[in-house]
């Protein structure tokens, strides 16, 4: 996990409902593509991500078991759909609706991942932020990082498991526009 550096604001910053931020990683997770609206929203040089771990604009207040889940996909994979909060270089904070896909080379085996995230739901934001306060409390409130990550993990599907509802249809429900 990345070192934070920077101390969030508390201040977020919105960008267009058109735009799309983009971004592509190799297999191990360091960007090797970051588009213009990507390098404006995050804050960022294209100098400063190429070549960085994607965690360099994770926000502390997103729990780890999301990423697990969100890995455990991709390493099947196949496409996943998640809200995310993210942080800009200067500590403000960004939502999105991330689409993220694995790329394959010619043999099947993938390559990398490619993220498109587009501007969330307002309402949904409201929802996840609500549950992703809960899980990072559960992630906070054990000593051993690993058992705070499968405490809020195995919450998370239980959450599942109590609305009995997939993850898609878990992801889907929480907007109104979608």
């Amino acid at each position: 996990m990345k070192e934070q550096s920077i101390p969030p604001t508390g201040r977020e910053r919105l960008f267009g409902e058109e735009e799309i931020i983009v971004s592509k990683t190799d297999r191990s997770g360091r960007v090797v593509y970051a588009n213009e609206v990507f390098l404006r929203v995050a804050g960022f040089q294209e100098s400063e991500v190429l070549g960085q771990q994607h965690n360099i604009i994770r926000h502390p207040d997103m729990p780890r078991c999301v990423f697990r889940y969100m890995w455990d996909v991709l390493e099947e994979g196949r496409e996943i759909f998640a809200y995310v909060v993210n942080q800009c270089k200067n500590g403000d904070h960004y939502w999105v609706f991330a689409h993220v896909t694995p790329s394959f080379d010619s043999t099947g085996e993938i390559t990398g991942y490619h993220s498109n995230r587009r501007f969330p739901d307002r309402d949904a934001v409201k929802i996840a932020s609500e549950i992703y306060r809960e899980l990072r409390a559960l992630e906070l409130a054990e000593k051993d990082p690993r058992k705070g990550l499968q405490k809020s993990y195995q919450a998370f599907l239980d959450l599942l498991e109590e609305k009995k509802i997939s993850y898609d249809q878990f992801v889907f429900s929480l907007s109104s526009n979608l």
